[in-house]
């Protein structure tokens, strides 16, 4: 049994998400949440609660025991908004400044 939680168009880069889920994969849950809450980055914050998230799913939903969860997979893409922003330059050109969004998908299992 599974338990999974999705985050769509977080206004946040899936670069700056992708070094954190690498922290926390395979990890235990409760390990996984002291590892986000000690970690100075700032996906962390919206990965907190999409674990959070997803442990009460497993508990309320599928009836999983959280003491036995832990990260299965995790996995980031691209969002479907990308925001443009202009940002003058020298000799009145403007650079494009892309704002990117993510989908952030953390699936929990139980051990066995």
């Amino acid at each position: 049994m599974e338990s999974r939680a999705i985050l769509r168009n977080a206004r946040i880069s899936p670069r700056k998400v992708q070094i954190v889920l690498d922290l926390i994969r395979n990890q235990p849950a409760d390990k996984a949440m002291a590892i986000l809450r000690h970690t100075p980055k700032a996906a962390c914050e919206y990965l907190e609660k999409l674990l959070k998230s997803a442990m009460a799913n497993a508990e309320n939903n599928h009836h999983m025991e959280t003491g036995n969860l832990y990260v299965a997979e995790c996995h980031v893409g691209p969002g479907g908004h990308i925001l443009k922003r202009m940002r003058p330059r020298a000799h009145g050109r403007g650079y494009r400044i892309l704002k990117r969004t993510s989908h952030i998908t953390l699936v929990l299992k139980e051990k066995e």
